[in-house]
């Protein structure tokens, strides 16, 4: 078979621009069968240095710190967005002007607003487009969510989604970009709830309005050193910045199915792990998942033995989807980058059939609409229907 070889630049190489690129580099082999590869040609970050090391470390040809270069190199088929999310809506109407096939990371801009303006302008290229949502390739997410779709858990009643991660729990945590709304634009709201609703319109469907509250739990933080990440720490003596977004924000659902749902999210709560999951409550069974056991769905569906009440441990396996592909034993785990390995080949699956897939920018819009009526729900204090964004 003759392989399709896309070509693609990568925008931001911090830490998940890196992913990104070792994940590209991974697609032959995994995905031998679908006659696609990646090829990493030019990468380009502003950071003095940063790209240029980047390159070196792995190989690609050409780097630099603009990334207009890029998007004006007509070799270049396509460009992975793993930038600061300030720089997203600049850079990514940018490349969908120069006809360039878009993967954008989360939240796909500050705001609401700003992911519409960013998907009407993919909408009038007809570039294809792909966001991170990575949780959803989980081979046992993609199992749950079989179950959900064949009706082997019957008429979903109940959805519950959580993403409490802890890096902003020590409140000696420096005042990073994240807490910033000029640079992040909204707090938790964007970073996690968005992974929250996108899980949530994957197993139980599209929402329909929501309300909503928000917390301030630190008001300051010590000022940044050069160089430090979301988890490094300050001290009480270091000169203090204030933090203008929200830290937690929580929500009860109604859903297109006439389902309920619950939605919390939180950057400040003290948890031993990465909290992220969900549990779908069905009339006929019940499937729940946590990140922190990636490869463990609990699942109980009645009457299949009806002398057993309780969650059964389902251990991923080759079964499930696209987990033979990088773990050959029956229970044997998969990590986080074999999920980025997964959206990587969705997304040069998606240009090399000239179509795009959800997660791209339409279903994104969809899970801002649902963040715009939280924050619409933080002021009025009632219920907001998930409405179009002006």
């Amino acid at each position: 078979m003759a392989t399709k070889r896309i070509s693609i630049g990568i925008i931001g190489t911090g830490w998940m621009g890196s992913v990104h690129c070792r994940a590209y580099r991974e697609v032959r082999e995994r995905f031998p069968e679908s006659g696609i590869s990646a090829d990493l040609v030019a990468c380009a970050d502003n950071l003095p240095g940063r790209a240029a090391a980047e390159a070196q470390r792995l190989g690609i040809p050409r780097s630099t710190e603009d990334w207009r270069e890029l998007l004006d190199d007509p070799s270049i088929d396509a460009v992975s967005i793993a930038t600061r999310n300030d720089s997203h809506a600049e850079i990514a109407i940018a490349a969908a002007e120069a006809g360039k096939h878009i993967f954008c990371e989360k939240p796909v801009g500050r705001t609401p607003e700003e992911t519409a303006a960013i998907a009407a302008a993919a909408r009038r290229s007809g570039v294809v487009t792909f966001v991170g949502f990575c949780y959803r390739w989980v081979p046992v997410v993609s199992y749950a969510a079989q179950l959900a779709a064949s009706g082997r858990l019957g008429r979903i009643l109940h959805y519950r989604g959580v993403f409490f991660a802890a890096y902003g729990a020590p409140p000696q945590g420096f005042r990073t970009w994240r807490y910033v709304f000029e640079q992040s634009g909204y707090g938790v709201l964007g970073d996690l709830m968005t992974h929250v609703v996108d899980m949530a319109t994957l197993l139980a469907g599209p929402v329909s309005e929501v309300s909503s509250q928000k917390q301030h739990v630190y008001e300051q933080r010590p000022e940044p050193r050069l160089g430090v990440d979301h988890y490094a720490l300050g001290s009480d003596s270091d000169p203090m910045l204030p933090v203008d977004n929200e830290d937690s924000v929580y929500a009860q659902a109604r859903l297109e199915s006439g389902a309920t749902a619950t939605f919390e999210a939180s950057r400040v709560m003290q948890t031993p792990a990465n909290e992220f999951g969900f549990t779908i409550y069905g009339t006929e069974g019940v499937a729940s998942w946590q990140f922190n056991l990636l490869n463990k769905l609990q699942l109980y569906i009645a009457g299949e033995e009806p002398e057993r009440i309780g969650l059964t441990t389902v251990f991923a396996g080759r079964h499930h989807p696209n987990h033979a592909r990088f773990s050959a034993d029956l229970g044997g785990g998969i990590d986080y980058e074999a999920l980025q390995v997964i959206g990587a080949h969705q997304f040069l699956s998606a240009i090399a059939a000239g179509k795009s897939e959800a997660p791209d920018f339409e279903s994104t819009l969809q899970v801002a609409r649902v963040n715009a009526a939280m924050a619409r729900s933080w002021d009025s204090g009632r219920w907001e229907q998930v409405a179009a964004i002006p």
